[in-house]
């Protein structure tokens, strides 16, 4: 990108102030044997800016990405679509930036976007509350799992095998650095059936879960309230809007991934995390929530952080998490697509979805691909084929597709077993291409 290099006098005026006499001595410390010698990269000459983007252009074409694969890859994130006043908004100058608005006096609007994200996210999962958003949805996974050990003095919390592995890794991490024991109890034909929760501080389920089954919350709450523990939720938003929120199962916490919500996929972000919870829970939560509030004399309207309760803002023994400024911009774009397409909209995507879903399940059924797991599924599902997942997926890349996630990396006895998601953007010619294509691979 374009710069100013700083001149000669620029950068001895520099040393001077500092009382060195060139580059070298800034770096005296570092032994001799462990620098570069001046030359020995042998770099090539630099580029302009027009073959700069050339070369880097060139470089990015080597990607394989979804304009030129259909996707039916989903696992946590999905390739759903986005309108496009959601860009519109969020490239606006008032709002690019990921940092808090922490002035209220100079950020309503930003503020009264987090506080109606807040409002909406609450809605959607059923709950009273929620807060300012979280990095993604494995942090919120493990945030509130840390909360929920706090709230009952216990350490150790109990989670389904049917639970996003990677969360589950993010959750034996955040677990392991302060001592809590985390108990994975099985998912017996793609669903959790017996939780053995006794001592613990927490069960956690997902909903849908990784396998795109839909799991008995009714029956993950007497499990909870039989042991003494919360039920922390990890919801799909999507899912939510046509499903029964985990809040009218009684959940304690919920919490999952904004990503299908306005926001492109993208190896390693961004993403945002959701959170909400009971009332009662309100002075346990991590991170922020924004409030609505009155001139001390008057009637205007006014947007602030009501609560921020970390480690940099009160005293460390007080504080609910470390969480930093985080993904405030992608809360942004999650607020604007739930207003964008409304209860309404939203519904019908996930109507479109299940739709398309069993539409492929027929199809594929149709070739003789078995389906895994029965009952009620949502966007997503396992079928067993008769060869290696892994190859059969790396075989359809060649036909123009990501044939879905190779579930032998996550799970014992599950080579031959993919994940294949369908979203409301896959058309019934996609569709049907793909399993004409996998008939192909699988012969």
């Amino acid at each position: 990108m374009p710069y100013v290099p700083h001149t000669e006098t620029d950068t001895q005026d520099m040393l001077a102030v500092i009382g060195t006499h060139s580059i070298d001595d800034l770096f005296r410390e570092i032994p001799a044997n462990l620098k570069v010698a001046p030359g020995a990269l042998n770099l090539p000459t630099a580029l302009d800016e027009h073959r700069l983007m050339a070369h880097l252009t060139e470089i990015a074409s080597k990607n394989l990405d979804c304009t030129k694969l259909v996707s039916f890859l989903g696992a946590g994130i999905y390739d759903r679509y986005i309108p496009a006043t959601v860009g519109a908004v969020i490239s606006r100058g008032e709002f690019l930036t990921a940092y808090t608005p922490y002035q209220p006096e100079a950020s309503q609007g930003y503020l009264q976007t987090i506080y109606e994200f807040q409002t909406m996210v609450a809605e959607l999962y059923g709950m009273d509350l929620a807060n300012a958003s979280m990095y993604d949805g494995a942090t919120s996974m493990a945030e509130a799992a840390i909360m929920a050990t706090g709230i009952k003095g216990r350490e150790k919390v109990v989670v389904s095998e049917a639970v996003h592995p990677h969360y589950r890794q993010v959750l034996a991490t955040y677990c392991w650095s302060i001592g809590i024991e985390v108990v994975t109890v099985p998912a017996a034909e793609g669903v959790t059936t017996e939780w053995n929760a006794a001592d613990s501080a927490c069960i956690i389920v997902q909903y849908p879960n990784f396998f795109g089954c839909i799991e008995n919350l009714a029956a993950a709450r007497r499990a909870a309230d039989e042991a003494g523990a919360l039920l922390i939720v990890v919801a799909d938003p999507i899912a939510c809007a046509l499903l029964r929120s985990p809040g009218s199962y009684g959940a304690d916490v919920v919490v999952g991934e904004g990503q299908p919500m306005g926001i492109a996929m993208g190896l390693g972000g961004p993403v945002v995390g959701l959170f909400a919870c009971k009332k009662e829970y309100v002075r346990h939560i991590p991170g922020r929530i924004v409030g609505k509030t009155k001139e001390l004399h008057g009637d205007k309207i006014g947007y602030v952080m009501t609560l921020r309760t970390r480690e940099q803002d009160i005293r460390r023994e007080k504080a609910t998490s470390n969480i930093c400024t985080n993904e405030a911009l992608m809360a942004l774009a999650a607020t604007v697509y739930m207003i964008a397409l409304g209860k309404n909209g939203m519904t019908q995507v996930a109507t479109s979805s299940v739709r398309n879903t069993q539409y492929a399940i027929s199809a594929l059924k149709g070739i003789g691909v078995k389906v895994k797991f029965g009952g009620k599924v949502f966007g997503e599902f396992v079928v067993s084929l008769p060869k290696n997942a892994t190859q059969v997926r790396d075989a359809m890349i060649e036909k123009g597709f990501l044939a879905g996630l190779p579930l032998g990396t996550y799970y014992d006895g599950m080579d031959n077993d993919l994940l294949i998601a369908v979203t409301e953007i896959r058309s019934k010619e996609q569709i049907d291409a793909f399993v004409s294509a996998l008939q192909e691979v699988l012969a």
